[in-house]
């Protein structure tokens, strides 16, 4: 305390402090220092403001403006008429349409409410086979292959091509004329399984093509019952279009359109088999409108063996999704009537 009133009665006498310190430090040399009350020697020097040589009352009402727009909470109302702005209208950014949201011109129903139920007749434990017969209606395959989109035709000239460049045209065609004799023997061994034909199923297991191919569907064989009809002819009268359906029968009970497809590559999921659930609701819609058939069908399967023997793919559609398969059906064959 003594120190501290030395110190105040010697900083009201100026230069007392200075003579203190000199007298101290001057024997050890230390540079010279001087020590000051005031706070200003501690702080740093005050830079230059710019904005300080601003004439502040010439651009008074503009600081205003600006200020007075920062602090005005914006609306959505302005928020989008900056956008429209900046941007364009929203409109120009929308997505296209889908083709697939279009309602057919001529709606005909999947199911044929005015369809009468013949009577159970002695052989109807025998599955119908209706010969296909030449007319000068459109079979649902050429219509389908009549109406591909410019993307499925880019990429089947695409695999074609290919194909040639690997095989040359002439092995493209050797390629081509086997798939489709698979595809036949495949068909006609599945049938003689279902007529209780063992032997000739036998015969033509001992192919090893159609041996794969049927050890693929041996565990959907098994979930498949009470077969209505194999390789029989259907047609449209109201649509004008006719089909070959490879079988008719009960898939764990529900009655379905089945269609048998041989592949080389693993299919899945539907959405792999490209046009084929169209090919099946086709199919279902002229049954269901051909008085040759007391009975009517909602749900459809396809089946993608593999000739590898590896396990085939069932893919089931319920009635949901055969009435939507239905109306793709149905814009497609309105696109083909249009064209021809």
């Amino acid at each position: 305390l003594v120190r501290m009133q030395f110190l105040q009665i010697l900083s009201r006498k100026p230069g007392s402090l200075e003579m203190l310190f000199q007298i101290l430090f001057c024997q050890k040399q230390l540079p010279y220092t001087c020590l000051s009350t005031s706070a200003c020697v501690y702080s740093k020097k005050k830079k230059g403001n710019s904005y300080e040589q601003v004439d502040q009352e010439k651009y008074k009402n503009l600081v205003h403006s600006v200020t007075s727009f920062k602090i005005s909470a914006q609306t959505p109302e302005t928020i989008l008429e900056e956008d429209n702005l900046l941007y364009g209208p929203p409109g120009k950014h929308r997505p296209p349409i889908k083709a697939e949201t279009k309602a057919p011109k001529n709606w005909v129903p999947l199911i044929n409410p005015s369809k009468r139920v013949l009577p159970v007749s002695s052989d109807s434990n025998v599955p119908m086979k209706i010969g296909l017969q030449r007319a000068k209606m459109p079979s649902v395959t050429r219509i389908l292959q009549e109406t591909l989109s410019p993307q499925q035709v880019f990429y089947l000239e695409r695999w074609k091509n290919k194909m040639i460049e690997e095989l040359g045209k002439e092995g493209f065609e050797e390629y081509t004329k086997n798939l489709f004799l698979q595809g036949e023997l495949f068909h006609s061994a599945l049938e003689s399984i279902f007529l209780s034909e063992e032997k000739a199923a036998k015969e033509q297991g001992k192919d090893d093509v159609v041996a794969g191919y049927l050890s693929s569907v041996e565990h959907v064989l098994e979930d498949i019952s009470e077969v209505k009809a194999l390789e029989s002819a259907v047609h449209h009268k109201t649509l004008q279009y006719l089909g070959l359906v490879d079988c008719v029968a009960k898939y764990r009970g529900r009655l379905c359109v089945i269609d048998w497809k041989t592949s080389e590559k693993p299919k899945p999921f539907l959405q792999n088999t490209y046009d084929n659930p169209l090919q099946v609701a086709a199919y279902i819609g002229a049954i269901n409108h051909d008085a040759n058939y007391d009975f009517q069908v909602r749900c459809g399967l396809i089946v993608v063996a593999y000739k590898n023997g590896s396990p085939a793919h069932p893919h089931f559609m319920d009635p949901d999704l055969c009435s939507h398969y239905w109306n793709k059906w149905l814009l497609r064959l309105e696109e083909y009537m249009d064209k021809n």
